[in-house]
């Protein structure tokens, strides 16, 4: 993006500093965290462990959704799909979220499969041109605010059997909404500091590369019959899913492994092997120190009930997995259903991929910004799901 590379520049500090001298303090005393209670050789094992677990069973697996989701957009994209939903839905994205209709469609893709696949529909280029350049970042966003939220619906709503008496498919439906309202904050949050950051370059609608300036009312299109076109956007979108699966490896894998073994404990024998996905459990502890304001603010049967959305925070299919252990132990209801829904699926592991994904869309230097709105948004979605849930039970 032309504005951000213009505020690119050189950059010199003194050879040694004062964060010469305390950056070696902060990186041993990470070690020394997880050495005193899992041991040193367990904690490198793990750590190794656990990129490798993250390499094949996530970067793989997103990898190949980004492919397929790429292919699809390219097609999509060709023949005028996305005109078509930018056309419709730009009365109503406009005025809730403050982007272009066709940011609906990355809604939509991530829904139905996860937070990085909106970066496919980013990588195309005429996708590019429905948004001015502080709208594009914002993607981040709306896209992750709704990764996995099929998978996620699908699953609390599959717990209905093991939950007699509990309106599952309604506090499902609630979390939705307020999975929704979450989207919506992070969004508007992002939209103000991106407009800032980009300053006068701000409002300039962004130019896809190799696609020239489009006449009013008209879409470009690949050459060639029909056939060709079909080939061509299949494989070039596809193409461009590789690109992407490529460049969210380091964020995955280095932000993810971290995240999980703040957040995850021993193996099940309540003993550390060294094995992936173990750790000390220190976010889940912190997370109980402040049960007390959290439980009005989202309403948790159980203390054990924060774990699921804190575990949300690294990845939504951990928080998952969370659920159906509470819900066998009785320590969770209806209301719980609904907050999991609308924090998991906002949140849908914001933490590990955010960082890869804005890195992939050039806005490096937005991260922070983007993790704060999105961090916002979900308490937002937590909250509003917890009083909505509440509300229409006095209602009905």
């Amino acid at each position: 993006m032309e504005a951000q590379d213009q505020k690119k520049t050189s950059a010199f500090k003194k050879e040694i500093g004062l964060e010469t001298l305390l950056f070696p303090v902060f990186f041993i005393g990470i070690f020394v965290l997880f050495a005193m209670k899992m041991g040193l050789a367990n904690t490198l094992n793990t750590m190794m462990n656990t990129a490798y677990r993250l390499l094949i069973d996530t970067v793989l697996y997103l990898t190949a959704i980004c492919v397929i989701m790429g292919a699809i957009s390219g097609l999509l994209s060709e023949f005028g799909f996305v005109s078509l939903v930018n056309r419709i839905l730009q009365p109503l994205m406009r005025p809730i979220y403050g982007l272009p209709g066709a940011a609906a469609l990355g809604v939509v893709t991530t829904f139905l499969s996860d937070n990085p696949a909106i970066l496919t529909l980013a990588e195309d280029q005429r996708f590019r041109t429905y948004f001015k350049t502080y709208e594009f970042p914002a993607l981040t966003n709306i896209g992750t605010a709704f990764g996995m939220g099929l998978i996620v619906c699908t699953y609390m709503y599959s717990l209905s059997p093991s939950m007699p008496g509990e309106h599952v498919g309604r506090a499902v439906l609630i979390g939705l909404l307020g999975a929704v309202i979450g989207s919506i904050v992070s969004t508007r949050l992002m939209l103000i500091f991106t407009k800032k950051f980009f300053g006068a370059e701000a409002m300039k609608p962004l130019r896809g590369e190799g696609v020239s300036e489009v006449p009013v009312n008209m879409r470009p299109i690949r050459d060639g019959g029909i056939g060709s076109r079909i080939m061509a956007a299949m494989l070039e979108g596809g193409h461009s899913g590789v690109k992407m699966g490529v460049s969210i490896v380091p964020g995955v894998l280095v932000i993810c492994t971290l995240v999980m073994m703040l957040i995850n404990g021993p193996s099940e024998s309540g003993e550390y092997t060294g094995a992936a996905y173990e750790g000390v459990r220190l976010l889940p502890m912190l997370a109980q120190k402040i049960d007390f304001l959290l439980r009005p603010l989202f309403g948790f049967t159980s203390p054990e009930a924060i774990g699921v959305p804190v575990t949300a925070l690294g990845a939504a299919g951990a928080s998952l997995s969370l659920t159906a252990g509470l819900v066998t132990r009785g320590l969770i209801g209806g209301n719980d259903i609904a907050v999991f829904t609308a924090m998991c699926m906002c949140w849908s592991g914001y933490l590990s991929t955010h960082a890869s994904m804005m890195d992939s869309l050039n806005c490096k230097d937005l991260i922070g910004k983007a993790i704060l709105c999105h961090t916002i948004g979900g308490f937002c979605a937590g909250v509003a799901a917890h009083w909505i849930f509440v509300l229409l039970r006095l209602i009905f």
